[in-house]
């Protein structure tokens, strides 16, 4: 395997877990945790686990970050930070 790919991916991936972590948009951290869940996918297709990165794709970047978006939106601010 070509070991910068798989250097570049790690660091990535942990800035995008970083990231998602610190920030305090709700919206904006979900769509991070997307992103994260995408690099995850690449991670496992990388490693020739492809039933797993294909999985990863369906439910981590897929599903999963559509079910945080839509309650982000049914949610209602209380303060105005």
């Amino acid at each position: 395997m070509i070991w910068q790919f798989d250097t570049l991916l790690l660091v990535l991936l942990i800035v995008a877990a970083v990231i998602s972590l610190r920030i305090k948009d709700l919206l904006a951290a979900s769509v991070v945790f997307g992103i994260y869940s995408f690099l995850m996918c690449l991670l496992w297709a990388v490693m020739a686990a492809v039933d797993v990165a294909f999985t990863e794709a369906a439910v981590g970047a897929g599903v999963s970050t559509l079910f945080m978006i839509a309650t982000v939106y049914q949610t209602t601010r209380r303060s105005s930070d």
